[in-house]
């Protein structure tokens, strides 16, 4: 594996466990076993590296969305949005650090342009594919904006206080759309 490889390896790794903020060049050498000039040889800063590992998480965030959004084959024929909200819940569990880091990215997208482009892509992503999978024909826009808002509250409930977020019953009926049609 290239230093860049480690690099970027090690970057991802200290995103998801120490944060963006919070995660300094000794981490990214200490868990890299690159040397230092090794950053800025090969992605200019450590923000870069960062920022770098940050859109590789992003995508990553986004296949697991997807998937969690995806009808399985039995579940195509008829609609049930609280098995959706149900796998979503599942997600957020299984990749905690994931959403955490995604959640941790806004604050970043303050002062940085590239990861603000780079988040506001990924939420027109998400707003898409809930708009599909919820249903979102007549107004896929508003579906999606809806739907997008409740996940996001969904999944910053289950990040911070598991024990009293909603179930998905709850934010199937609360997210304005029936939770089982025909």
């Amino acid at each position: 594996m290239s230093n860049r490889d480690k690099l970027l390896k090690a970057a991802k790794e200290c995103l998801l466990t120490v944060g963006y903020e919070r995660t300094t060049v000794r981490h990214l050498v200490a868990a890299s076993g690159a040397n230092q000039a090794s950053i800025n040889y090969h992605f200019g800063s450590k923000e870069q590296l960062l920022t770098t590992a940050l859109r590789d998480l992003n995508r990553e965030w986004g296949d697991v969305l997807f998937a969690a959004l995806a009808r399985p084959a039995d579940e195509a024929a008829r609609r049930d949005d609280v098995a959706v909200w149900g796998r979503i819940i599942v997600s957020i569990q299984a990749n905690r650090d994931l959403w955490a880091v995604n959640f941790e990215s806004l604050s970043s997208a303050r002062a940085d342009d590239e990861i603000r482009g780079m988040i506001a892509e990924g939420q027109r992503l998400a707003r898409e594919a809930l708009a599909r999978t919820f249903g979102g024909a007549d107004d896929a826009a508003a579906v999606g904006a809806r739907c997008y808002a409740a996940l996001v509250g969904l999944a910053a409930q289950w990040l911070i206080d598991p024990d009293a977020a909603p179930s998905a019953e709850q934010i199937a009926a609360a997210s304005g759309v029936a939770a089982v049609s025909p």
